[in-house]
Order: structure tokens, then C-alpha cells, then sequence
């Protein structure tokens, strides 16, 4: 992940309610995905392992935040228990089949979160954080940020 993806998750995080929570999460493990098929394709095991333990991290996040008393997280927990031996097996064959397996599971859960996201008019579940503008500026196709943090406090608030 680049170092400007990585930023951008970040604010999107800083900025997102629980339900955009989920979907970025989401997004991420397609991003991995994408690149351990990339380091399959130059045969560079160390990347691939590194992109599988990443998509592991964030399949046990998305795991870690369901609400078991609820029938559809149960659903949902059996599919990430499933994405996992999916993952295990991944990095044992080092084929890509299993990834795209896990590839069209994320995508259809991405696709429906995505559609429930305009429901949930919950707010930020972090709070205390930078409030960050973003626009055009003169220049051709050059985006300008700019941070107001009067009172220079970081510290986020969950």
C-alpha cells in the first residue's frame, strides 16, 4: 500500500461511522488481495505472505467487531471463518484461486455495505480529530489540503 493510500485510509477512518468502518475495511483486503496476486506473479514470497498476513489482520478485525447475539453476525462470522481457511490455504498452495474465492465473497459483502451506508446517520466513531478541507486549487489537477487544529490537541477520542 502506498504511502498516499495509507493516508487516505487513515482520514477516511478519522471521518467514517460504523457502518463505513466496515466497508473500508473491506476495501483494504481487496487492496491486499490485489497485491499478493501481484507478488505471486513475480514469485516474491515474502510480499505475498506479508499481503495474506494483512488480509488475516483485517479479516480478525472485521471478526472482533461483530455482535454475536444477532442471527446475520453469526452468517457473517461462518463466511469469515471461511475467508480464513480460504487464507490458510492460500499461503500453504500459493495459488491464486483461493483468492479469488475470497475476492467475490468481500466484493458482495463490500456491494451490500455499501448500499447500507446511506442508512446509518450515525456520526463519527472517532472523535477529537483533525478537520481536514480538501479542494482544487489554480493549479491543473493539483488537490491542496489544509488542517484546522486550533487547539493543537491530537489525542483521538473512541
Amino acid at each position: 500500500m502506498t504511502k498516499e493510500l495509507k493516508q487516505e485510509f487513515t482520514l477516511r477512518i478519522t471521518q467514517a461511522n460504523k457502518t463505513q468502518l466496515i466497508t473500508i475495511l473491506y476495501e483494504m483486503v481487496l487492496l491486499y488481495l490485489k497485491e499478493a496476486e501481484e507478488a505471486l506473479d513475480v514469485q516474491d514470497k515474502r510480499a505475498y505472505k506479508d499481503a495474506i498476513r494483512k488480509i488475516r489482520d483485517c479479516m480478525n478485525e472485521l471478526m472482533m467487531s461483530l455482535h454475536l447475539e444477532y442471527d446475520l453476525a453469526r452468517n457473517l462470522l461462518q463466511l469469515y471463518q471461511f475467508i480464513s481457511r480460504e487464507l490458510v490455504q492460500a499461503s500453504i498452495h500459493y495459488e491464486k484461486e483461493n483468492l479469488q474465492h475470497i475476492r467475490n465473497i468481500i466484493r458482495q459483502l463490500h456491494k451490500a455495505y455499501k448500499q447500507i451506508e446511506g442508512q446509518d446517520a450515525s456520526g463519527p466513531v472517532m472523535g477529537n480529530t483533525q478537520t481536514v478541507y480538501a479542494g482544487l486549487t489554480y493549479g491543473r489537477n493539483t488537490l491542496n489540503e489544509s488542517i484546522n487544529d486550533p487547539a493543537g490537541n491530537r489525542g483521538f477520542c473512541v
